[in-house]
Parts: structure tokens; C-alpha cells; sequence
């Protein structure tokens, strides 16, 4: 019998590796090996169950730590069977910790229900769209319930029997011999697998699993006032379940384009724009861009540089809610260059006659200062 690989191995992560990143690795090289992508191979169906089996150990914390301490031997349930051990080399402390590491071998049920998995997609809109809601069609790989089957995994006309070595249970007790006496140990059903079922005449369609790999094209409403990086749930439209578990969701990351002239603070939208001398001194009636088309805002004579202006109610909606934010307008005096020579005389002449209120005052704090 050739020497099982080192789990962590099977999965491509270091030892150390968290809970997620075992999850994840698990995810890809499931899918890297699943029968359905692969009919008829049998090495992928041996590295599919090889994955299974490491992941079943590796996400399980008791046995993660016995299989960390002592390797395959510490979740082999026939460790040890026959006696042998006489206590030379072995802490009993350690040998308490191996056999109590054996009870509830294999995790919790497996024949129970199972909720399907999550689907995460990413989708992009501009920045309209996001304030205003949107409509978005996308296509979507998952795995859906079998029809020709009804889910059950078994082929049409037959039923799934329930497993006469275990009753159903999907476990199974042994007996081991040990220095300490005889020990109970409870492992998964070998007939079953821990299912529970046997299915004598399989479904030819999903191979009996109960599920088969769709395409399918679902309808997403992008709500209006959606900020970038939130996420839409759409529950039960996900992976579906196994043995009459629930769907799992669809979980839709809406990215948002930034745009040329807007840029948003919650639900506020911000806007820089330039203005000329003359229109800052003077006053100015301005064509402001808006979510809603071009607005007019009148700003006052005397308006300075970085002075901002509130325009109520032309923000993004509130998700939800019929309110909105608000604009907030920030001009900038944009100071002219390539002046003429009467120009420059001219605003040579204006500047003699000293009408800057900031300038003065600035200078009479210099002067207290130098004194």
C-alpha cells in the first residue's frame, strides 16, 4: 500500500497555515480535481478524495492537533490495534492525549444536511450608476440541483437505501486493546463513507452527487446610493445543497469607476472648480455640473480662493431612503498668465490704490512683530 502524502502537502500550504488559508486551498484544489471536469480519470478521482481527506483532518481542530503531533497516526483509528505498546518511551500523559485525540474520529455528521456555498462575483459601474441604482445581468457557473434525479444521486426509478453497517448513522465503534484496558472508539462508516446512504444504481447525469455544474444568467438590481467595495447578498442564490440543505448566497462586490469631475465623501458629492479674477471680485452667476445636469450657483463679489458652496439636496441618495446628500462647490481663483503690457498697467494701477482688507491686516501684525 503506498505511504499517504503529508496533508499539508496534498493541499499546497505551509503548516502553519490558518483556518482561511486551508479553506481556500482546499476550494481551488477541489475544483482542480472534481470527477465532473474530469469523467472517466481516475487519478483525478484518487487526488479529489486525497484532497477531501486532508481537508476533513486539517479543518477539524482536534484532529488538526493530533495530526500535528503524531503525523497519520494520530487520526488513524487502527493505530495501535492489537496491543504491543509496553510503555517504554511513552509519557502516559501522551498516551491519554493519543487515545482521547481518537474519540470522534471523522468530525460531525456527514449524512445530515449541508447548506451549498457561497458564490462571490465582482461587478463595475460608473459613478452615475451608483448614485441612481442600475440594472446588471450576469452569468454565473454554480452548482445546481440534479433534475433528472430530484437531488437524491440515485438513478431514476431506484431509491437511496440507508446503510445497513452503520444504520444510518454514517459511524461506526471499535474496540481497541491498549495498556490501559479496552477502548471505545467511534470512526466513519467504511461502506458509506460516512454518508449514512448507499446508492447501488447511481444517477448517470450527476455521477451521485446530487448536483451538476450550470450556467445560469441572473438579474442584479445595483441599488442607488451604493458606495464602492459594498456587497449585495442574494440569498439562495449560491451553490446549492446537499442532502436537502439550503442554497448558499450570491455575494456581488460592486466596484465603482471614479470620475473625471465628481468625487464623493458618504453621501456628499465634492466638485473643485476654477474661477477667473474678475468673477471672484465682482460676483459671478456660475453653471455648476450636477448628478442632475448643470445648476446655477451665484457666488458673491469679494468670494476668495477655496471659498465652498453648499448646494442642498445634489448629493447621492441615501440607500433605501428618498433624501440625498448635498454638492459642496469649492472655487479656486485661477490667476491669469501671458498678460499684455496694458494688462499688467492696468492691474499695476488697480494695485496702488491698496483695497485688500487680509493684506493690510497681515502686514500691521508683521510690524507689532518686528517691534
Amino acid at each position: 500500500m503506498a505511504e499517504k502524502r503529508d496533508y499539508y502537502e496534498v493541499l499546497g500550504v505551509e503548516k502553519g497555515a490558518s483556518d482561511e488559508e486551508i479553506k481556500k486551498a482546499f476550494r481551488k484544489q477541489s475544483k482542480k480535481y472534481h470527477p465532473d471536469l474530469h469523467p472517466g480519470d481516475k487519478d483525478a478521482e484518487e487526488k479529489f478524495k486525497e484532497v477531501n481527506e486532508a481537508y476533513q483532518v486539517l479543518s477539524d481542530p482536534e484532529k488538526k492537533s493530533n495530526y500535528d503531533r503524531f503525523g497519520h497516526a494520530g487520526v488513524d483509528p487502527n493505530f495501535g490495534a492489537g496491543g504491543g505498546f509496553n510503555g517504554a518511551g511513552f509519557d502516559f500523559g501522551d498516551i491519554f492525549d493519543m487515545f482521547g485525540g481518537f474519540g470522534g474520529f471523522g468530525g460531525g455528521r456527514r449524512n445530515g444536511p449541508k447548506r451549498g456555498a457561497d458564490i462571490r462575483q465582482t461587478v463595475d459601474v460608473n459613478f452615475e450608476e451608483a448614485a441612481f441604482g442600475c440594472k446588471r445581468k450576469l452569468n454565473i457557473l454554480t452548482q445546481e440541483k440534479c433534475e433528472t434525479c430530484g437531488g437524491t444521486g440515485a438513478k431514476k426509478g431506484t431509491t437511496v437505501e440507508t446503510c445497513r453497517n452503520c444504520r444510518g448513522t454514517g459511524r461506526v465503534q471499535t474496540q481497541q486493546r491498549t495498556i490501559l484496558g479496552y477502548m471505545t472508539t467511534e470512526t466513519v462508516c467504511p461502506q458509506c463513507r460516512g454518508e449514512g446512504k448507499i446508492i447501488k444504481e447511481p444517477c448517470r447525469d450527476c455521477r451521485g452527487t446530487g448536483s451538476v455544474r450550470k450556467n445560469k444568467t441572473v438579474e442584479v438590481q445595483i441599488p442607488a446610493g451604493i458606495d464602492n467595495g459594498q456587497t449585495i447578498q442574494l440569498s439562495g442564490k449560491g451553490e446549492a445543497g446537499a442532502k436537502g440543505g439550503p442554497s448558499g448566497d450570491l455575494l456581488i462586490t460592486v466596484r465603482v469607476r471614479p470620475h473625471e469631475v465628481f468625487r464623493r465623501e458618504g453621501n456628499n458629492v465634492l466638485i473643485d472648480m476654477p474661477i477667473t479674477f474678475v468673477q471672484a471680485a465682482l460676483g459671478a452667476t456660475l453653471k455648476v455640473p450636477t448628478l442632475d445636469g448643470p445648476v446655477e450657483l451665484t457666488i458673491p463679489e469679494g468670494t476668495q480662493t477655496s471659498s465652498r458652496f453648499r448646494m442642498k439636496g445634489k448629493g447621492i441618495p441615501y440607500i433605501r431612503s428618498k433624501s440625498r446628500g448635498d454638492q459642496y462647490v469649492t472655487v479656486n481663483v485661477e490667476v491669469p498668465r501671458n498678460l499684455t503690457a496694458k494688462q499688467k498697467e492696468i492691474l499695476r494701477d488697480f494695485d496702488e490704490d491698496n483695497n485688500y482688507k487680509q493684506k493690510k491686516s497681515f502686514y500691521d501684525k508683521m510690524k507689532d512683530f518686528l517691534k
